[in-house]
């Protein structure tokens, strides 16, 4: 597949490029925000301490916070909250690890 010319000059190529370009332009505009300094948060299936872990975050880690839910209650560097946020499909950690700068909810309510 080759590159063309459009009328208003805008060049354009194949699809898988187009959709690269895409998903680029997505991930700019979202927001992450930094888990707290000196932790590794362990990043669960659901929204408590009971749910398996996926994995853990390394220091130093910015995450993007999709949605939000209530579940257990946790103490961290950023208060005591019951909220945790949703990074990624199936995958959840304590807002008290997340310095969103509020104590309430920052993205909408997961179903």
């Amino acid at each position: 597949m080759g590159v063309e010319e459009n009328a208003v000059g805008t060049v354009t190529t194949d699809t898988a490029t187009v959709a690269a370009e895409e998903v680029t332009t997505l991930a700019a505009d979202t927001v992450v925000y930094p888990i707290a300094p000196g932790y590794r948060v362990n990043v669960r299936r659901g929204p408590g301490t009971q749910y398996g872990i996926v994995r853990t975050l390394p220091y130093g880690m910015s995450v993007p916070v999709y949605c939000q839910k209530p579940g257990e209650r946790v103490s961290g560097p950023y208060g005591t909250t019951n909220l945790w946020d949703n990074i990624a499909n199936g995958q959840f950690v304590s807002d008290a690890y997340v310095k969103t700068g509020s104590d309430g909810y920052i993205a909408p309510r997961c179903d």
